[in-house]
């Protein structure tokens, strides 16, 4: 697929063909805005903690919140890397023509749930029924 321009102030709206070629290059490009916003803090990242390396604290109070704020941010690129996962899954949605339609049930997921979280799946009423499941099947 070929990208389109699209004018600066584009938003999908509700009145327009669901999924049409300008509302998927919409979403496709926003998900790669959001992607290359995540490697660019992964690699910055990623360089804080080269540069941090070698440095040792010397106050055990000073080192041990040092490693807390560093398993935080191993913590969190990890939930990145999974977004970034995400990310590239919906890409492929685009691709294949089946972004922005619920795997469950195949109906549209919507415009205003896809703004909210591009890399959804499943409907509103898809998803809160998994999640129902789940805290029935946790409290049983």
């Amino acid at each position: 697929m070929t990208a389109m321009t699209l004018p600066p102030d584009y938003r999908p709206g509700e009145k327009e063909k669901y999924m049409n070629p300008r509302m998927l290059e919409y979403f496709r490009q926003k998900l790669l805005r959001w992607k290359a916003e995540l490697l660019q803090e992964s690699s910055e990242t990623l360089a804080g903690l080269q540069q941090d390396g070698g440095m040792q604290e010397p106050d055990i109070a000073d080192r041990a919140t040092l490693e807390t704020d560093k398993s935080l941010e191993f913590r969190t690129r990890d939930r990145e890397r999974k977004l970034i996962a995400k990310i590239d899954e919906a890409l492929r949605r685009i691709d294949e023509g089946t972004y922005g339609y619920c795997e469950e049930t195949g109906d549209p997921i919507g415009i205003k749930r896809l703004e909210a979280r591009p890399v959804a799946t499943l409907s509103l009423e898809a998803q809160e029924r998994h999640e129902r499941m789940e805290r029935t099947q946790r409290d049983d």
